[in-house]
């Protein structure tokens, strides 16, 4: 798809992605490349301004000799999560109500 992902409905998805569970980066990173096309290298600012920011906390975790970073979604970002589906929906319905007035064209 042609359209691209805006930085904070890509906020929104990483959140979303650590609701019911905490992940690892390239857990994370896969979960979110099997909905869209991003790059490795794209996730990974991502979730470093989601933690300085205090939306994830990240703990580590022993595997196979090495550590493995996790993420886990705060309540401040549960918060921003809410907020960006709340917008998510005016906007979507909004767009939705131009492309079904054009939808002739």
């Amino acid at each position: 798809m042609a359209i691209q992902i805006s930085a904070e409905l890509l906020e929104g998805v990483v959140l979303a992605s650590l609701v019911d569970q905490d992940l690892y980066g390239y857990a994370l990173t896969q979960q979110v490349q099997s909905h869209f096309e991003i790059s490795e290298s794209t996730i990974y600012p991502v979730l470093r301004r989601l933690k300085k920011s205090a939306e994830l906390n990240t703990y580590d975790r022993p595997y196979q000799g090495r550590n493995r970073r996790y993420y886990q979604l705060t309540d401040t970002g549960r918060k921003h999560l809410n907020n960006i589906i709340s917008d998510w929906h005016y906007f979507s319905a909004q767009v939705n109500s131009v492309l079904e007035e054009t939808k002739d064209a």
